[in-house]
């Protein structure tokens, strides 16, 4: 059974997004995305989904790139915001609110999924469940680009364990009140049986150099 209490930062990211300044950090999407969406548009592939869209960053600019695109996320604040964005710049993009551990689409919808800093968000339970569902709708030989935290990362430390590797940060700002999940390379295997490893990198946040994230592109196999 899921541990569904633990997957809960939507709330929070739902306060942020509510404001000009908290929004001021999620608008940008992630060069290594840009540059990967490119590359696979040439070759191809055209319906991606943006797993835990937040503002829509990515799925704005896979919109504008040529993509078909659906967006979900449970903060209907920054669903509110994209659809609004969207909406300004006249691009069709496909939004729901979801969870990730349930995906409101059949097997194998799309070519492409990204999930930026999203799959953290729970205890072990959860991000299995999230990152299984990720691997259902992508087609074989669909790519998923996405990130995890790892467990390199000193933040753990000063944080309290809620469940094996889930930490929350009673006196933290945002999300951290809620739990993130931390893996090494053994646990990080595991998640994603059924994908074959393109790219992985175990790397230090520059902004804030108490973490660590996986970066992660990796093809689905039968």
């Amino acid at each position: 059974m899921l541990s569904t209490a633990t997957d809960t930062a939507y709330r929070a990211w739902d306060e942020q997004w509510a404001t000009e300044k908290g929004r001021s950090d999620w608008l940008r999407p992630e060069s290594e995305v840009v540059d990967t969406a490119a590359h696979l548009f040439k070759n191809g592939f055209r319906r991606a989904l943006d797993l835990g869209c937040g503002l829509g960053r990515h799925a704005l600019h896979l919109a504008q790139t040529g993509y078909a695109v659906c967006a979900m996320d449970m903060s209907e604040v920054g669903l509110n915001e994209l659809r609004a964005t969207a909406a300004a710049q006249n691009l069709t993009i496909e939004t729901q609110r979801a969870s990730m551990t349930s995906l409101p689409f059949d097997d194998q919808s799309f070519d492409y999924v990204v999930s930026y800093n999203v799959f953290c968000h729970g205890d072990a339970d959860v991000v299995a469940a999230a990152v299984s569902e990720a691997r259902r709708v992508l087609r074989n030989g669909g790519i998923l680009q996405a990130t995890m935290l790892s467990s390199r990362s000193a933040a753990p430390h000063r944080g309290r364990e809620v469940a094996p590797d889930t930490f929350v940060w009673d006196d933290g700002e945002a999300d951290h009140h809620h739990p993130h999940y931390f893996c090494d390379t053994a646990r990080l295997n595991g998640l994603f049986r059924g994908f074959e490893w393109l790219q992985v990198e175990d790397r230090q946040d520059v902004a804030l150099p108490e973490y660590w994230h996986w970066h992660m592109i990796a093809e689905r196999k039968r």
